[in-house]
């Protein structure tokens, strides 16, 4: 069978051609999707976004055309694994001790926590897209240009943008910290 009479298969319903389009393309398929989501997420998410891939191809059969499936596919597969990342950034907490460093005392411990709650809360506050550039960078530990590719930016921006968030989280702190310190000076 070839791309063209699966295809027309396909806008007929017929479940068999489906089954030839995901043998065919499924490894192409499952590759952009990892290579976005570059192991941040299970396993399982990766073929949940693979198989939402040709599910969409299943739906929109009628409107395509054989000389562009390899390319619809790439298109589907990456703005589904870019949606399933933004879906994921607003759900994952970040993890509590991501930004602890070490335990000297159970006084410094409730400290740092605290001062994670307040970044992880200042984070949450950013308006997209700077949260999700900062979570990327910060959490998910992709690269200025992997993020400035896959949100289609200009790399300048994102380190703008991450610049601009560090700036932020600097002000928020401080201004906590002195807080405590002016709390402090009350009751000394």
């Amino acid at each position: 069978m070839n791309e063209a009479k699966a295809l027309a298969l396909l806008k007929k319903g017929d479940e068999e051609a489906l089954e030839w389009f995901i043998d065919k393309y499924s490894n192409y398929v499952v590759t952009i999707v990892n290579s976005i989501l570059q192991g941040s997420m299970s396993h399982e998410d990766v073929e949940e976004v693979a198989s939402d891939v040709f599910v969409t191809l299943w739906r929109s059969a009628q409107n395509l055309y054989p000389l562009n499936l390899k390319g619809y596919l790439s298109r589907v597969a990456r703005s589904l694994s870019m949606q399933k990342l933004r879906e994921k950034a607003t759900e994952l907490p970040l993890d509590e001790d991501i930004l602890i460093l070490d335990d000297d005392s159970e006084f410094d411990r409730l400290a740092k926590e605290e001062q994670d709650d307040m970044v992880r809360r200042a984070v949450y506050a950013m308006p997209q897209p700077d949260k999700e550039i900062f979570l990327r960078f910060y959490y998910y530990c992709q690269s200025v240009s992997q993020i400035a590719n896959e949100m289609q930016m200009n790399p300048s921006t994102v380190k703008t943008k991450l610049k601009r968030g560090r700036e932020r989280l600097r002000v928020i702190l401080n201004n906590n910290m002195k807080g405590d310190d002016q709390n402090e000076s009350k009751y000394s």
